[in-house]
């Protein structure tokens, strides 16, 4: 059968939504106009796509089956539309991106706003999450992440500064009780306040001096999701609670208002900075092409 496209593109904000009213809000529409369309494109096909109940809307079987396809090929068809958009004078339309919560922290910051002053026809949708995804399933153009997190067939543009560091802190109240670590090791010894991935898998404290690498795997009274929860580690952190391991640049602010010290400061560890990484197999939408020229000025 044929499907009409608007009727595909209401079912897959749908079911990326996990619900009628946010799927409608994500593509402008009404929830009863998605509504509609869903049960146009499932009467159309002769199969239900969609769980329905008070609580959730979750994809059967062959609703995700369709999804998984959908995702991408609709993503191939605005990107062919979008080459109209390089015949006008400045670049329009939307801009989606995958991010981890330090890069909307630390590195955004310094590109969005002139990005959008220099480019007020493009509307910039900004998703923070620490997870790997699939750009294109997630309805997104890009993302940053760092180089051990790339796939093989991304093309990846350095954004944001090229090296940063770990840091290790704490409160000067802290370490006036409990002491100030020397070596790396001394850490066993303190109330460290952890990370976990959302993979579940936890935050590994390294360190490095010269050729010695050290890895600590410390214990202390709070846990934190990576990203999401990282500001209450900080909190507890100034408020006298434990030793903290973060981005230098996160807790630069802190540490020059003397609410932190660094700790083992010769033993911080440097790794390269981040990407913007995008699909190399599909079309480059405007948007995206002026957000790359953008960053590579």
């Amino acid at each position: 059968m044929r499907a009409d496209l608007s009727d595909l593109n209401a079912f897959l904000a749908v079911a990326r939504a996990r619900g009628f009213r946010d799927g409608a809000r994500a593509i402008g529409a009404s929830a009863s106009g998605v509504s509609e369309a869903v049960r146009r494109l499932e009467a159309g096909l002769g199969v239900r796509l969609l769980h329905r109940t008070t609580r959730s809307v979750v994809p059967t079987e062959a609703g995700a089956r369709l999804l998984e396809r959908l995702g991408p090929a609709l993503g191939e068809v605005e990107a062919a539309l979008d080459v109209v958009n390089g015949f006008r004078d400045r670049p329009a339309g939307t801009l989606r991106l995958n991010v981890p919560v330090s890069a909307a922290r630390l590195v955004l910051p310094a590109i969005v706003p002139p990005f959008l002053a220099a480019y007020p026809d493009i509307q910039l949708e900004v998703t923070a999450e620490d997870s790997f995804v699939d750009l294109l399933s997630a309805g997104c153009d890009a993302g940053i992440r760092y180089d051990e997190r790339l796939e093989g067939d991304m093309i990846a543009v350095p954004i944001g500064p090229r090296v940063q560091r770990y840091a290790l802190a704490a409160a000067p109240a802290y370490l006036n009780r409990h002491g100030r670590p020397e070596h790396p090791r001394e850490l066993l010894g303190h109330s460290c306040l952890r990370g976990r991935f959302s993979s579940g898998t936890m935050m590994v404290w390294e360190f490095e001096r010269g050729s010695e690498l050290v890895r600590v795997e410390p214990r202390g009274p709070l846990l934190v999701g990576v990203g999401a929860a990282t500001d209450l580690a900080v909190d507890a952190a100034v408020a006298g609670t434990g030793i903290l391991y973060l981005f230098e640049d996160w807790l630069r602010p802190y540490l020059e208002r003397g609410e932190l010290e660094p700790i083992l400061e010769p033993w911080w560890q440097a790794f390269s900075g981040p990407f913007l990484y995008y699909p190399g197999r599909r079309l480059v939408p405007a948007p995206l092409r002026a957000f790359i020229e953008f960053i590579r000025r």
